[in-house]
């Protein structure tokens, strides 16, 4: 049986348990159809880069689906009527993710406080700024002034 990863975008004004009883409801869709969700990762309440309806903010959830591509064209209908559904996404993979997926263990690393290092920066040089020391390169300008006198 194929299978998908499933991505949607909630409006900010719901509650986290409507979001939550927005997945149940996708998820019986899915199983009506006949497939599975092996995973569902509600990932929060998240900034989006850019305005969505309106919207800057979204409650976005994943779902790991075992389904047939049937019962996604489902899913993705029913989304297009909701209106607590803002966008959706759905990617066919070849072998689902084990574990939590990459937006968890972002949110892992970062209440570690785990930032990560960058190592010795060196070779930028002290300062950091543009110009500097640097040696000056001649513009063309500079280069056609000669006017044939040398």
């Amino acid at each position: 049986m194929p299978l998908y990863e499933h991505v949607y975008l909630a409006r900010p004004d719901l509650s986290p348990q409507q979001v939550e009883e927005l997945t149940v409801k996708l998820t019986g869709v899915i199983t009506e159809g006949g497939g599975k969700v092996t995973k569902s990762e509600y990932w929060g309440l998240k900034s989006l880069s850019y305005r969505m309806n309106k919207n800057r903010k979204a409650h976005m959830t994943l779902l790991n689906v075992e389904a047939p591509a049937a019962a996604l064209t489902e899913v993705e209908r029913q989304e297009r009527i909701n209106e607590d559904v803002m966008r959706y996404l759905t990617i066919r993979v070849e072998e689902l993710e084990e574990g939590p997926s990459a937006m968890m263990r972002k949110s892992d690393r970062d209440d570690r406080g785990d930032r990560g290092d960058r190592g010795d920066r060196g070779d930028r040089g002290f300062g950091g700024g543009r110009g500097g020391d640097r040696e000056r390169r001649p513009r063309r300008d500079d280069d056609a002034d000669t006017g044939g006198e040398e």
